[in-house]
């Protein structure tokens, strides 16, 4: 691409930024974010065995809540072979553990900040009285002091929000149906490299309706958290701060404004990993963690095609079970799929590539049909009742336009052309009360709104797109794309967000306040 980065960002005007931008990143059209290239030479490929992240016991349990205590703290992990990574981890480790909660059961976690820098969790996807949702003012300073700062837009962040010494315990009613929800740091300003650092888990809820489904269950029910990273030379993370100590300044240099991209895939922590599987049913929970790549997963060698069955989506199981060539993730979506590699003959290897990807992206990770097995799985026609919003009696449409522009005087990404302010509410909808917001995008922009899910019931005066069925709380928006959706906040009133899940996005100012009441 001719095009440079500061030529890139003066341009004006959605249609010219969108075709401007085609031949951006490593893999051509499909990514608003530029490839980060890593210092060590790239390990080969499908040579590790896929980690599979520890879940947490509870400290302690009552009749009403299960308690986990996590620590954050810095650890020295050998994520690529030979070579020792510092990070940033939930309990030291990357991903962080997996909790696995009842709906309708309390989790209580407690985080202790051992970390040099302030912190804040967030619970993507959970339903969540605003006290514990993780609003990005909300800082948890390290223990022992209130080491790290904020800069630009974040400089009053102590002054408007409710910071904490040490530790703090978040609250999760978890009234809402089974879903693969995740958790990661949301601390204002410094959101993207503080994810890219590791501070990023899983967090998975059952209930009754997902028991007494046949699907795959116990060691068949695995989750992918896929996410991309760079490397120094000496097998650190390489990243494109600003301030690479996280106590000042926030954002990244100017070539990475679109966002940043890694070349080295990782999942659940490992690259290229590889699975050995029994030819049977399995069900995997895919998350895309990646700051800012989109993925288009496919699998080779799938028999007449259809590789993925789609049961749920990002807030919970879909109404009845959607066969899928290619899953388009953005940054924060989650797809529950099932495969059969019963369809596949003993010994056969199934790699997971990435469409949107090119050279050493353009791979996931590698499957080995290994044996034989007995599997008493089945997909069911129909799995889980999804109760339509009645979207066309709605009094209360909001537009939200999500674009580059000026933040304190400097280039950074805006929503209906102003920069985030926590202190200020850009809507104030009625709880209970259905209404239509429609998004609006000048490039890839993957949006989410916290605190309850919604239905995408358009896409630029159309309909759905084939991946947008369910119960949503994050949504794909494309380059000069609008979507409607319609979203019910219920439960809780209080401050909470929208913002671009591209996370250099959201770090530059890319988010608003609403206050539901």
């Amino acid at each position: 691409m001719s095009l440079s980065r500061r030529g890139f960002l003066s341009l004006v005007g959605a249609g010219a930024v969108a075709v401007g931008l085609a031949g951006c990143g490593d893999a051509g059209a499909g990514q608003t974010a530029d490839l980060l290239r890593s210092s060590i030479p790239l390990p080969p490929r499908f040579r590790v065995p896929l980690p599979i992240p520890a879940v947490k016991k509870p400290t302690r349990s009552d009749g009403q809540a299960d308690y986990y205590d996590i620590v954050q703290r810095q650890a020295v992990l050998e994520i690529v072979p030979g070579y020792r990574t510092p990070i940033f981890g939930y309990d030291g480790t990357f991903p962080g553990p997996t909790i696995r909660s009842r709906s309708g059961r309390t989790a209580v976690v407690t985080h202790r900040n051992e970390l040099p820098v302030p912190t804040v969790v967030h619970l993507h996807g959970g339903h969540t009285p605003p006290e514990h949702d993780g609003y990005p003012v909300d800082l948890v300073y390290p223990v022992g002091g209130q080491a790290g700062g904020h800069g630009q837009h974040g400089q009053h962040a102590a002054m408007t929000g409710d910071t904490r010494q040490g530790s703090r315990e978040y609250v999760y009613p978890l009234a809402q149906p089974a879903a693969t929800l995740w958790y990661h740091d949301h601390r204002m300003d410094f959101t993207a490299p503080q994810v890219w650092r590791g501070l990023a888990g899983f967090h998975l809820i059952d209930d009754e309706v997902s028991d007494g489904l046949p699907l795959p269950h116990g060691e068949r029910d695995i989750p992918l958290m896929i996410c991309d990273r760079a490397f120094n030379e000496d097998g650190s993370l390489l990243y494109p701060a600003l301030d690479p100590s996280l106590q000042t300044t926030p954002g990244v240099q100017d070539d990475y404004m679109e966002g940043v991209m890694g070349d080295v895939i990782l999942v659940n922590g490992a690259p290229w990993p590889t699975l050995e599987v029994d030819a049977a049913r399995y069900r995997f929970r895919i998350l895309n963690a990646s700051n800012a790549r989109r993925y288009g997963l496919v699998l080779d060698a799938a028999p007449d095609g259809g590789g993925f069955v789609q049961i749920g989506s990002d807030a919970g199981l879909l109404a009845a079970p959607v066969t899928q060539d290619r899953l388009d993730a953005a940054p924060g979506e989650r797809f529950e799929v099932v495969v059969d590699f019963a369809r596949y003959p003993v010994g056969t290897e199934v790699v997971l590539r990435n469409q949107l990807g090119a050279g050493s992206t353009a791979e996931v990770m590698r499957f080995v049909v290994a044996r034989k097995a007995s599997d008493d799985s089945t997909v069911p026609r129909t799995l889980a009742e999804i109760e339509p919003l009645p979207h066309t009696t709605a009094r209360v449409h909001r537009e939200w336009r999500f674009s580059r522009g000026i933040v304190n005087g400097h280039r950074g990404w805006t929503i209906n052309g102003r920069a985030f302010d926590p202190g200020r509410m850009d809507a104030r909808p009625k709880l209970g009360e259905v209404e239509i917001w429609r998004l609006f995008t000048d490039l890839h922009h993957p949006v989410h709104i916290h605190l309850s899910p919604f239905q995408v019931i358009g896409r630029s005066g159309g309909g759905p797109g084939r991946l947008d069925a369910g119960w949503k709380d994050t949504v794909d928006v494309r380059p000069a794309e609008f979507v409607d959706v319609a979203v019910r906040f219920d439960g809780y009133a209080g401050k909470y967000l929208l913002h671009c899940h591209n996370l250099e996005h959201e770090d530059m100012a890319m988010m608003a306040a609403f206050e539901a009441v």
